[in-house]
Formats: C-alpha cells, structure tokens, sequence
C-alpha cells in the first residue's frame, strides 16, 4: 500500500434519534418520544452524553480541524435553541473548528418555532435541511407526516426571517398514484420557495420499516418513474439547479460541504446513538469505521464505552467503498483523491478502470476519475468492476467492515 495523505477533510455527524412519530418509509435509527425519554425535560442529559460520546474519538483525531458539522436524526429540531447552543458550545471547546464551517441542522416543519430557529442562527447554525417531503396533503398523510403543505411553506418563511441564507428542502417523487403533473407541481412549489438546494429522492420500500410489512397501493411502475424523473431534471435546470450528485441539486456553490465529504471519501467522526463514523488511522495506515449503540436508552446507559463496533476496512473492499461514494457524483474525484484517501496507488485499479471506459461506464481521463452518463444510469454494473479488485496482504487487517449507507440531505 502506499501512503495515506494527512490533510483528508474531517467532519462531524451528531445524531438525534427522537421524532414525534415513526414515518412508514423510514430506516433511519429513529425512535418515537415515550414516557421514558422526553426532549423538553431530557434533552440536556443527552447532550451532556454526546459531548462524552465525542470525547471518547478525540485521541484519534487530534490535532485536526473540523470542516463540516451535520446534526441529523431523528428530528433535531425537537431540541430547544438552548441544548443546540450548550452541544455546539461543547464542540467547540473540544475541537478545532475551520473559519467557514458549515453547520448544519435538520429541522422538521411539524416542529419549527420562530423562536428556535433564530436560537439555532445565534448559536452558530448557518445551514438548515427542511424535511419537507411532498407539498400535497394527502401524500403527507400517507407518508405519515405530522405537518402539512401550509406548514412547510411557513417553516421556509420562519428560517429566512432567522437570517438563513442556505437552506435545503427534502422531497420525494414516486409517491402512491403520483403523475408526472402532481410529481412536478411538488417541485414547481419548492422552487418558488427559492432554496439553494434541494435534494429530490425516489421513494424506495426498504427493509424493516412498516412500509415493508404494508406496501402503499398504487405506487408508480419503472415506466412512470422515468417519466417523472426525466420531467423532474428538466424542471430543476431549467430553475437554475445543478445536479451533482444522484439526488443533490444545489444553485451554483450552494453544494452541501458534508455530504461531498462523504462521497469523496473524506474522514467523519459520527457520535450519538447509532452514528457511524470513518476515520483514517496514518501511524496504521488503516481506515477504521465506528458504530455507535443503536437503543438511546442503552447508548444513554454505557458506563464505559458507547462504541458498538470499531473495525479496519479490508484493503481488499477499500476501493469498491471508494468508488460506491465518488462515483454517486456528476463530476466524480480528481485521481489524485484516490491515492490520498484509500493509501493505494491508482495503479491498482489501472485494470479496472481501463475495463470501465471500455464499456462506457467512466470518461476517458487521466485527471480525473467521472462516471459517463451511462456509468450514472448503470451505476451498480460500474460498481461491480471494483468488488474484490485489490488483494489483502498478509499485514492488514483480518475484519471485514460493513459498508455503509449515508444518510443524505
């Protein structure tokens, strides 16, 4: 292997795993509120729990800055104005933050007040992720949403009176009988709204979640899912936003800083129930991954460690995990970001790589590793050229890791 680069970009992800109510589509670590947690009168404990959480990563990271902060869950902004400020103050006393750190926040309309949306401002939030989902109320009563169109519309309003000038909204397509018309009006009112990213996703059934157990009737066939999708793009470019990422559009330079983080396989410590982290170890040239308990009541009780899991990636998966984040992105990596965030020279993917333009699938470059559009479309048959394309030596590690899905925004 050759050697790992210090200066991969380091960030922070800070999970708040309560919600108000359980979405049927949702396979995210969330929990209902129950009597045996309340966020009014518990949320100190919690934070006062994370900042222990993090405290436990700091040897492994010392000496290095923090370039992105993302605090997702759950529904974060259940917490008060006030736990944000005490979290974000604790951060900062046990961590080097950047000048231009992006802060983000996700925040659910059912539970925005005016008032904790100017806290979250003053307490150094400057990024907010609305979790908007459909501006149809009936489709938000199917999704089990607790706010409707009206109040999603009024949470927008409140944050740019906060004073945010970056916010991000959440919204599905491929919902139950959806038409291309009903799909493109959710997106028409988005972006009169005129937020600086918004992140349209397909509705997927994922395991365990009550979606799984009881499909929704009428959802849209292959067929009409392209037809939204090509309309959708259409509609998005022509307001003015660039897609950069499978379900990222951003207005120019508005791109979420943590989430290209991760699909430029950067570092990121993820404290809080379930959060995941990757962290390069360079005295190991190693790239370690985290898991948190899963349970807030037992990740809230750990009396030694809340580390769940703590495993080296095999340098025989290092690659495919590179290239499942990197080629997610219209633009793809610079082939020098390679070498400096797997410790593997380009060499060893040469073949791979040769076999990939071959077929279509990435762009004929030397400077640049960039899925083709076809490469995009067939993302997995790009993706199955990279399995297994490094062998381990007899000196690595002997734990395979997971690979892990990252939440998006």
């Amino acid at each position: 292997m050759s050697s790992f680069k210090v200066g991969i970009p380091l960030s922070l992800y800070i999970h708040m795993p309560w919600c108000v109510e359980k979405c049927p589509y949702c396979d995210f670590n969330s929990h209902q509120i129950s009597d045996s947690f309340d966020v009014k009168n518990d949320g100190q404990r919690y934070i006062d729990a994370l900042l222990l959480d993090l405290e436990q990563e700091l040897p492994d990271v010392w000496g290095r800055s923090i370039d992105s902060i993302f605090i997702g869950g759950g529904t974060p902004s259940l917490f008060s104005g006030q736990a944000i400020n005490s979290l974000l103050s604790g951060v900062r006393a046990r961590l080097n933050l950047k000048a231009d750190i992006e802060i983000t926040l996700e925040s659910n309309p059912g539970t925005a007040e005016a008032k904790n949306y100017q806290a979250y401002k003053q307490a150094g939030v400057n990024r907010l992720s609305i979790g908007v989902q459909s501006f149809d109320d009936q489709q938000l009563s199917k999704l089990g949403r607790i706010h409707c169109a009206d109040e999603a519309e009024k949470a927008f309003e409140m944050a740019r009176d906060a004073g945010f000038s970056r916010i991000n909204l959440d919204l599905m397509f491929a919902l139950p009988s959806q038409s291309v018309a009903d799909a493109l009006s959710d997106l028409d009112r988005a972006i009169g709204l005129g937020p600086e990213h918004i992140s349209w996703y397909q509705l997927t059934i994922e395991p365990n979640t009550a979606f799984n157990r009881y499909p929704p009737e009428n959802l849209p066939d292959d067929d009409l899912i392209w037809e939204i999708q090509a309309a959708g793009f259409k509609r998005l470019r022509q307001a003015g936003y660039e897609q950069y990422e499978i379900s990222a559009w951003s207005k120019p330079e508005e791109q979420s800083q943590h989430n290209l983080n991760y699909w430029q396989f950067g570092d990121y410590l993820g404290i809080g129930a379930g959060a995941h982290g990757k962290i390069t170890n360079f005295s190991l040239e190693q790239i370690i991954r985290t898991r948190r308990r899963k349970q807030p009541i037992h990740w809230l009780q750990s009396s030694s460690s809340t580390i769940a899991e703590k495993v080296a990636i095999e340098p025989s998966d290092i690659a495919l995990e590179f290239m499942m984040n990197a080629m997610r992105l219209n633009q793809g990596v610079e082939t020098a970001i390679f070498s400096e965030r797997t410790g593997l020279a380009l060499s060893a993917i040469s073949k791979e790589l040769f076999l990939a333009k071959q077929r279509g699938l990435i762009e004929d470059r030397d400077d640049r590793i960039q899925p083709t559009s076809k490469g995009l479309l067939f993302l997995n048959d790009l993706l199955a050229l990279f399995m297994n394309s490094v062998i381990a030596d007899d000196s690595g590690p002997t734990d395979n890791s997971q690979m892990i899905i990252i939440k998006e925004i």
